[in-house]
């Protein structure tokens, strides 16, 4: 594993220590555990979509919990009867799981939907109304208007 020196970055800014800390603790906490495997998409510009491979778990075996900056899945194990078969081999994954995903500010789950073993976990970042820029006239214009929001949300995602 390769261990990432961010001094000479936090020396030169001021603000930035949420990210520096997230980065730093998702190297070290990285254990290698690749289950289960999942795709993150970019649906839209304040659209994501988490899909996890969750075969053989049914929606009561999964808990989805949502706090600040934090989505968190668990599936829980749960032993099947088998109707009295004896198993000569078991090759299907029927172990308990935990994935944690840091979430940006702002984004929150919108709907979760389990179909063909994929838990898909749609988002949506919505920065609210007062943390928008606005236009402001000039010479006391008592008008305000929304900024069309074109390049400003990838400037916040790189921060």
């Amino acid at each position: 594993m390769s261990r990432f020196d961010f001094t000479p970055y936090r020396r030169s800014t001021v603000g930035f220590d949420r990210l520096f800390d997230l980065l730093e603790s998702q190297a070290r906490n990285n254990s290698g555990d690749n289950y289960p495997p999942f795709n993150i998409e970019r649906r839209g510009d304040d659209n994501y979509r988490i899909t996890l491979a969750v075969a053989g778990f049914r929606p009561e075996d999964i808990d989805i919990t949502a706090q600040q900056n934090l989505l968190t899945v668990q599936g829980k194990k749960r032993e099947d009867a088998h109707d009295g078969a004896e198993l000569l081999h078991v090759g299907i994954a029927n172990r308990g799981f935990e994935r944690r995903f840091e979430l940006a500010d702002y984004v929150r789950v919108e709907n979760a939907d389990l179909a063909d073993g994929l838990l898909a976990i749609d988002l949506v970042r919505e920065v609210p109304e007062a943390m928008r820029p606005k236009k402001i006239a000039v010479n006391g214009g008592a008008t305000l208007t929304a900024v069309p929001d074109n390049g400003s949300q990838e400037a916040s995602d790189a921060a």
